[in-house]
């Protein structure tokens, strides 16, 4: 024993890890269809979307990113006092179809079960006349799935 080390206890050294866990694998878990999002970023920041596709990445885009098909306008509050017209009016929605970053949305713990996946996928994005008709689908499904009172926290504005 050297007097220098005397009295004091040897470290062991810590074992570094052979890689950090890259966004995009980290993603792989828990962004799936049907998963609702929040958008933090760009003209629909705030907004509540449901996410159709997920993609590590491919030749255009080369980051995680999603397809998401999501509420630009939510429906407004019905009262006993409305109308039946009024109460139609007030209970549209307005969707958008639109591919996000990863980093640009955030989880939560909701799914919404309303099949998207069979008439959205991305030439549907990238086609102004596909996305058109894409958009209508999505609105008569949204209204359904809001008028028969499922999924009342997603047609809900956020407020903050």
């Amino acid at each position: 024993i050297n007097a220098e080390n005397m009295g004091r206890k040897k470290r062991k050294k810590k074992k570094k890890k052979k890689g950090k866990v890259t966004p995009q694998e980290q993603g792989k878990k828990f962004l799936k269809p049907g998963k609702v999002v929040l958008v933090l970023q760009g003209k629909f920041a705030g907004r509540k979307a449901v996410i159709i596709r997920a993609a590590d990445g491919n030749k255009t885009r080369k980051y995680g990113h999603c397809i998401l098909a999501g509420i630009s306008k939510y429906p407004q509050r019905v009262t006993r006092k409305t109308t039946a017209r009024k109460a139609a009016m007030k209970s549209r929605v307005k969707p958008f179809i639109k591919t996000y970053n990863w980093n640009h949305i955030m989880p939560t713990r909701y799914a919404l079960d309303i099949d998207f996946r069979s008439f959205i996928n991305g030439s549907v994005v990238a086609d102004p006349t596909k996305k058109k008709v894409a958009l209508k689908k999505a609105k008569t499904l949204m209204i359904n799935d809001y008028l028969t009172g499922k999924n009342r926290w997603f047609y809900n504005k956020l407020k903050f």
